[in-house]
C-alpha cells in the first residue's frame, strides 16, 4: 500500500495512538471486510486533542480540554453501500462496526454511481506540507495571553464598556485513511487561534465587534495585543450608527465578509447542487459568470495552508488548478459520486475546498473607497436570505456610509439585496487586504450596484 509520511510525527504522549497505529487499524479493517464478503471498503480513523481558555474581565471564564476520536467504515457489496462508525478502537469494536456496515449494505438499494474513487486518480506522492505545529502552551500562560488580548481592547478607549471575552485555543489532530484499492495515507495537523469580542458604549448606544487570528503554526498568529486592539477599535468605530434611506449604490464588502461571496459560488458549483439542479449556476462550465477581472485558483499544496492537503477524503490526489479565468468557470467542486452523476471526473474535492485564492486588483482599502466614491462599506452580515436556485440575495448588514471616497458615519439595521449572478458580474475591484482564514483567501470586494434597504 502507498503510505503518507510527515517529518513532524506526533509523540505518543500527545495522542493515545501514534500514526502507525492508526494506519494499522485501517489496514486491519480493510482486510477483515474483504473476508466477510465486501467487494470494496474504505475507512478513516482520527484522533484530536486541544485546550481552549476564555477570560472575561480578567477572570477565567472557561478552561476546556478536548480529546476526541472516531472511526468511520464504508463497505460496498457491488453497488450497495453501508456505513457505520465508532469511537472505540479495540479490535472487537472495530470488527463489530465493520459487521454493522456490511449488514446495512445488504439491505441498501443498489446505486450505479456508488463506489470508491478511480484507482488511477489516487495520490501516490505525499509532500510534507508542514501542517503540524503543536503549541506547548501551559494553561497559565494561555490565561496570560488571553488577558493581554482583552486588556488591549479595553485600553483603546474608555468607551469600551464590556467584554464578551478573549479566547486562546490550541488544537491538533491526526488521521489515517485507506481503501481496498491499495491506498493508505494520513498525517497530523494543527490549528490555533486567538479571538476577542468587546462592546463599546452604554444603554441603547452599545455596539459590538470582534477580531481573531488563526494559523497552523502559533508563530504565524498576530500578537494577542493586536487582536484585542483591533476588536476594540472596530467596536468603537460603530458608535453612533444610523439608518439610511433605501438606495441603489455601490457596495464594498470588507475582506472578512467578502469570503462569504466565494462561499456562495462554491455552493453553486458543487456536485450536489449541480446534479440536483438546485443551483443558479447549473451548466456554467466554460461560461462567463464573473467580471473579466476575477481570477480564482485552488491551491491545496500551500505549506502551512489552513486548508492544504495532498489528497481529499477519498484519497484522490489534489492539484493546483484554475477555477475562474477572466471571469469564466473552468472547474467545479466534485467528489467521485457527484462526478459520476454528472458524467464527469472528480476534482479532488470530497470533503470540501482547498485554499481558494481570489486574485486582487491591487487597491488598498483607501483606494477602494475612493473608487466607490459614494456607497456602503459592509463590515458585518446578519441572517441568511439567499435562494441558491435563483441566486436572489438579501441579507441584514452593518457597516459605514461613504461619501466622496471617505467614511462618513456608521450604519446599522439595513439590508443589502441583489442577485448573485449580477453581483458576480458587477465586481469592479478586489482589494489587496487579503484575509487568510480557513479555506478561502480574498480581499475586500467592490460591487458596482446593489439595493441598500434602510428607512
Amino acid at each position: 500500500m502507498s503510505t503518507a509520511v510527515n517529518s513532524r510525527a506526533p509523540s505518543r504522549n500527545r495522542f493515545a495512538n501514534d500514526l502507525a497505529s492508526l494506519k494499522q487499524i485501517v489496514a486491519d479493517v480493510l482486510k477483515y471486510a474483504a473476508t466477510k464478503g465486501a467487494t470494496a471498503c474504505e475507512a478513516e480513523v482520527s484522533e484530536g486533542l486541544g485546550q481552549t481558555v476564555t477570560v472575561r474581565h480578567r477572570e477565567v471564564e472557561t478552561i476546556e480540554y478536548n480529546r476526541d476520536k472516531s472511526m468511520g467504515i464504508s463497505v460496498y457489496i457491488g453497488q450497495r453501500r453501508g456505513h457505520a462508525s465508532t469511537s472505540d478502537f479495540s479490535p472487537e469494536a472495530v470488527r463489530a462496526t465493520a459487521d454493522a456496515a456490511l449488514s446495512i449494505a445488504k439491505f441498501t438499494a443498489s446505486d450505479e454511481f456508488a463506489g470508491l474513487a478511480d484507482a488511477a486518480l489516487l495520490a501516490r506522492d505525499f509532500p510534507d506540507l508542514d501542517l503540524y505545529h503543536p503549541w506547548e502552551l501551559p494553561v497559565e500562560r494561555a490565561i496570560e495571553l488571553a488577558c493581554a488580548c482583552e486588556d488591549a481592547a479595553f485600553a483603546v478607549d474608555k468607551r469600551i464598556s464590556n467584554s464578551e471575552g478573549a479566547t486562546v485555543s490550541l488544537q491538533q489532530s491526526h488521521f489515517a485513511y485507506g481503501n481496498s484499492l491499495g491506498f493508505l495515507g494520513g498525517y497530523p495537523s494543527s490549528r490555533h487561534w486567538v479571538s476577542c469580542a468587546v462592546i463599546a458604549g452604554k444603554g441603547d448606544e452599545m455596539q459590538r465587534d470582534d477580531w481573531y487570528t488563526s494559523a497552523r503554526d502559533h508563530a504565524g498568529l498576530d500578537a494577542p495585543e493586536l487582536v484585542g486592539t483591533t476588536a476594540g477599535k472596530r467596536a468603537l468605530a460603530r458608535l453612533g450608527a444610523k439608518k439610511i434611506p433605501t438606495a441603489q449604490v455601490p457596495v464594498l464588502f470588507e475582506a472578512p465578509v467578502a469570503a462569504s461571496l466565494l462561499g456562495h459560488f462554491v455552493s453553486a458549483v458543487s456536485g450536489g447542487s449541480l446534479y440536483r439542479k438546485s443551483s443558479f449556476l447549473v451548466d456554467s462550465l466554460d461560461k462567463k459568470v464573473f467580471a473579466p477581472l476575477v481570477e480564482i485558483t485552488e491551491d491545496p499544496l500551500i505549506r502551512k495552508g489552513e486548508a492544504s492537503s495532498p489528497f481529499d477524503e477519498e484519497g484522490v490526489a489534489t492539484h493546483q488548478r484554475a477555477v475562474i479565468e477572466a471571469g469564466i468557470v473552468r472547474g467545479y467542486f466534485l467528489s467521485s459520486y457527484s462526478a459520476r452523476k454528472l458524467g464527469m471526473q472528480t476534482t479532488g474535492n470530497a470533503g470540501g475546498t482547498h485554499n481558494l485564492i481570489l486574485k486582487d486588483t491591487g487597491q488598498g482599502m483607501a483606494q477602494l473607497l475612493k473608487e466607490m466614491d459614494r456607497g456602503l462599506l459592509v463590515t458585518e452580515m446578519l441572517g441568511s436570505g439567499i435562494n441558491m436556485v435563483t441566486g436572489d440575495y438579501s441579507r441584514g448588514a452593518a457597516g459605514f456610509w461613504v461619501e466622496n471616497g471617505q467614511i462618513a458615519y456608521p450604519v446599522q439595521e439595513i439590508t443589502v439585496a441583489g442577485n448573485l449572478k449580477d453581483m458576480f458580474l458587477g465586481i469592479v475591484a478586489i482589494g489587496n487586504d487579503t484575509v487568510k482564514r480557513g479555506s478561502k483567501q480574498c480581499g475586500s470586494i467592490l460591487i458596482d450596484r446593489m439595493t441598500v434597504g434602510g428607512d
